[in-house]
């Protein structure tokens, strides 16, 4: 998926188009929630989402979401991550 179409599927799915993100190499995010729906689209590196029955990976053209209130840390590989971001309110 590109950023145009990952950018029509946020519209199209009720997502607010958050832009591009950047997270540094190595770095790990303690486990959290958001209050919100997530969904990101990978531009360049590597970024995993470790919840408490899975943990996905992701890189460049790769798109995962996550539902509001889901528990995870967030895995940044050794080059760090660029994506696209996107978050739907609930309720």
């Amino acid at each position: 998926m590109d950023k145009a179409e990952f950018r029509a599927h946020l519209k199209d799915n009720g997502y607010e188009d958050m832009g591009e993100k950047e997270m540094a190499a190595n770095h790990v995010e303690p486990t959290h929630t958001h209050d919100f729906d997530a969904a990101i689209l990978v531009l360049s590196g590597e970024i995993s989402a470790v919840m408490e029955d899975r943990t996905v990976t992701c890189r460049a053209g790769d798109t995962f979401s996550l539902d509001a209130n889901t528990p995870h840390e967030e895995r940044i590989g050794g080059e760090g991550v660029r994506f696209l971001a996107g978050r739907r309110e609930i309720g």
